[in-house]
This record gives structure tokens, sequence and C-alpha cells, in this order.
């Protein structure tokens, strides 16, 4: 089941969203969050809903029987003779070997025994050619998030193992994120209060990720999977340069749109998840593209790989072995495929030559050059990431640069390319921070500071999800202006009501409806 399903959005969510909000009691609202969300896993997964239930399980016996040692909660060991840590040091250890291995066994069995045989030259290893439990690699890490801040004293030991089954399954970020710490989510469990103006506010995000999801995504995603599959010497310049740019406004579109429903979705519930996408592709570096690029999953590796590796307070060799380690587990974390191992590492090579080299002549160009350069960098990350088997890569790559002609044996007309032509600049005008900078720009002007200086999406300390209306921190200059600011506000319910109806149309009109996290 997805969000963007007419089993979703006029059967499980209005009948969640009645039964969560009938019953009066917290813990038996996470009671039903918990089966309704092993409900939405077993729709698709009827099977592997008991792997979801095994990995709750595994991991809240692990913690509990660490915290049994001695919790080291506070991040303090006060009581040093209750702490046995070799215990613990084996316990985290064996919690994360068994959700390692679960992980590794359901998406990386088939691309392990295919190359290892490869190899060989024999049928070594069988592949047993299983299918992925969606959304195995989130709530994997999801889990080891938990147990590893057990295990460091950064929260308390969920003993309830309900609650901890609702955080792991929790079905809103279950199977496109974004990743949410149990730390982020952990006075929540047992305080949270929705009220009318939080649910309001998550109901106009998840308006704004489902436009751009089935209006955006989708649209994008017709032409892209009729060139991506295709041979590049077929289709040539135009349909690979088409496809890819195709592809880059699509994932965006798709996996931002996800993160807002998700996001959406916890605040009607009281619950504050993290923000995972800051507009990506205004960034002028691939450091930080990759700032506001899917930042829940930067945030995991940071905190659980790299930090813990020596982060960059070691020697430059170290340093550099650090960085390639993190982007290559980025890569491989992304699908069993040497593509992606590819583009991992393609995006660690580039962080490491700016770091070093690259970043001190950016610096001294115009912004819209170091823009230029980044643009290039994401266009042909997509390309190693959109497009299957390391042979095929390299002849995209050639035809980008004219090796099979303009159009290659197709002619522009079957292409199809011509026909989005016009959609381009909706494309472009959506992947920008216009709609924050006229909200903080009414905000400024209503609040009469007319010379505050407004920058619509900062690089750092725009980690919260920014609201969909304009919200003024202090009282209206004059009444006059208070007005424009609830009609305007009053528009945009309108607009997302539109939207809203818009998507739903097109949901329960179409049957193409991508979902293009199958491999995570």
């Amino acid at each position: 089941m997805v969000f963007s399903s007419t089993i979703f959005l006029f059967a499980f969510l209005p009948l969640f969203l009645a039964v969560y909000f009938a019953v009066p009691w917290r813990s038996v609202k996470n009671v039903v969050l918990l089966a309704f969300s092993l409900l939405f896993y077993a729709w698709g997964e009827p099977i592997y809903v008991w792997l979801m239930v095994g990995s709750i399980v595994a991991n809240w016996g692990f913690a509990l029987l660490m915290d049994r040692f001695g919790s080291g909660f506070g991040g303090s060991h006060a009581l040093k003779s209750d702490v046995r840590p070799w215990p613990r040091k084996l316990l985290l250890a064996l919690a994360l070997a068994v959700n390692l291995l679960v992980l590794g066994f359901y998406k990386y069995e088939g691309f392990l025994a295919r190359n290892i045989n490869a190899a060989l030259g024999e049928q070594f290893i069988a592949d047993l050619q299983l299918a992925l439990p969606i959304g195995i690699s989130f709530f994997t890490l999801q889990a080891i998030t938990y147990v590893v801040d057990v295990y460091r004293g950064e929260v308390k030991v969920q003993k309830n193992p309900l609650y901890l089954g609702m955080y792991i399954a929790m079905f809103p970020q279950l199977v496109a994120g974004p990743i949410v710490r149990y730390a982020d989510i952990e006075h929540e469990i047992d305080h949270r209060r929705a009220t009318l103006a939080g649910f309001a506010q998550g109901l106009r995000l998840f308006c704004v990720g489902l436009g751009k999801k089935v209006l955006l995504a989708n649209t994008a995603g017709v032409l892209a999977d009729s060139l991506l599959p295709r041979n590049a010497a077929d289709i040539g310049f135009v349909g690979c340069f088409s496809g890819v740019a195709a592809y880059t406004f699509q994932i965006y579109f798709d996996f931002s749109g996800y993160s807002d429903m998700a996001i959406g979705l916890g605040k009607m519930m009281g619950f504050d998840y993290p923000r995972n996408f800051n507009y990506p592709y205004t960034a002028t570096s691939a450091t930080e593209f990759w700032r506001r690029w899917h930042m829940s999953l930067g945030g995991f590796f940071r905190d659980y790989v790299y930090i813990p590796l020596g982060g960059n307070r070691v020697k430059t060799p170290r340093f550099v072995a650090n960085t390639m380690i993190v982007w290559g587990l980025t890569g491989i974390w992304h699908g069993a495929a040497w593509n992606f191992v590819l583009w991992g590492l393609y995006w660690g090579i580039l962080i490491l030559l700016e770091k070093f080299f690259i970043m001190r002549v950016l610096k001294r160009l115009p912004r819209f050059v170091s823009h230029l350069w980044c643009i290039v960098l994401f266009f042909f990350g997509w390309l190693l990431f959109a497009v299957t088997g390391l042979h095929n890569v390299v002849e995209w790559f050639c035809a980008m640069f004219g090796a099979y002609g303009f159009s290659g044996t197709s002619t522009v007309w079957e292409l199809q390319s011509w026909s989005y032509v016009s959609l381009i600049p909706v494309m472009i005008i959506g992947s920008l921070p216009w709609a924050p900078w006229l909200r903080k720009k009414l905000e400024a002007w209503a609040e009469g500071d007319a010379h505050r200086e407004i920058v619509a999406a900062p690089q750092k300390g725009n980690e919260a999800v920014p609201p969909c209306q304009v919200t003024l921190a202090h009282p209206a200059a004059t009444p006059a202006r208070a007005r424009v600011v609830s009609a305007v506000n009053v528009a945009v319910d309108a607009a997302l009501f539109a939207v809203f109806v818009l998507s739903c149309m097109s949901v329960a009109s179409s049957s193409y409806n991508p979902f293009i996290y199958f491999q995570f």
C-alpha cells in the first residue's frame, strides 16, 4: 500500500483517523497506531510482516538486556559499579549483527551470489531470487539507531514492546522515510498532544506532498520510464538527456513528496518528524547538496558511521578512507547493483575533491557558476543511479557527448521529448524555494519590518519543517495588514484543497503510479 493509492486515500487513512481519534487514551492510541501500521505493511507484504514483528521483538530484547547490565542513560555512568561494559558491548554487537545480517540476506544475497558465481565461473552459491521486503532498509536503520542510542545512554530503554513496535513499524515513514530516530520521538510516545492547529498543518503538508508525487513526479516519470530502459544508440543525445532530466525531477518530487506526506501524517497525530529535503537543487556544491537531500539518511551515516570511525578529526589518509567508506555504504544502501556502488563512490570522490581543491576556486567565482557546477554533478549522478548495467551507463554517458548523434536511430517525434517542454518551467519552479521566500517576505511586511533580510532556504539552521501558511511572530503593524495575511492564508488553503482534489482525480483515473523505492 502506498500513500498515493485509492485504497489508502479513501479507505485506510479515513478509517485509521476515525479509530485513532475516537479513543481518548494515549496508550490505546499507540496500540491502534501499531495495529494499523502492521496492517499497512501486511497489505503488500503478508509474509514479511512477520519479519517486521521479529525485528521488533529482537531489538526490544537486546535493548532490555543491555539495560539490565547497567543503564548509561544521561550520557554518563555515574554508578560505574552497576554498569558492566563487556556484556553491553557484546549485546550491541549481536544486535547490530542480527539487524545487518537480516538486511544483507534479503537485500544482497542475489547480488553477492551472481557476482561470486561470475568470478568463479561456476554456480557456487544459489541465487534465491528473494523478494525484497519493502522498506527494510528504513526500518532496519531505525532499529539500529534505537539499540545504539540505548547503549550510548542517550535514550531510555523502552520496556513496552508494543510501544517500540509502534516506533519501528509506524506506517507514515515506514516505506520511504524520513529515517526517524527513537530520540526524535521518545518524549512524544507518551506525551504527545494532537491539536487542531497541528492536524491542519499536517493536512496541508500532506496535500503538498501528494501534489508533488501525483501531479509532478508521475508526469515526469512517464517520460523517464519510456526512455531509461532503452539503448543509448537508439535514442541518442536527445533521448538520453531527456530521460535523465525527467528522472531528475521525478525522483525529487517523488521522494520529497513522500517525505512531506509522512511528516504531515505525523503532525496530524502530534509527532514531529525531522525534515528530509531542503530544496537540494538550489545547492552550489556536492557537500551542500547532501546537506539538503535526504537529510535524515545523511544524519544517520554521519552520527552512526562517520563519527565513530573518527570523522574528520584524524590524519588525511584516514579522513579520506572514512569518507569513502561512508559513501560506499550510502551507495550500496540504495540498491544491490554496481551502479549504486559507483554512484556512492562518485559522490564521495567529488566531496573530497571539493574539500581539497575545487571549493577554493568556486568561492572566487559568481554564485551562478557554482550552481551550474552542482547541476552538472547531480545530473550525471542521477545517470549513474537510474541507468542499470555498467555497460549501459558507459553508453549513456557517451551519448551525452554526441556519440550516437542527435536522436540515435529514432526521430525526435518518436522520442516524445518535445511534448514535455512546456512542463519544464513548472518542474523548475517547483524545485525552487519561492514559496518560503514569499511567506517570509509577507511576514516581514505584515510585521512592519521592511528591511528584514530574507533567506528563503538557508543551508544551516533550517531543520524544522516550514509551515504552509503565513505565521506572524509579532502582531501585525496595522489591522489592514492582518486582514491581508488572513486572506492569503484562506487562498493558500483553497489552493491546497484544489491540489488534493486534482491529485485524487488523477489517482482514481490513472493506473500509472510507480513506486520507486522497491530497491530500498
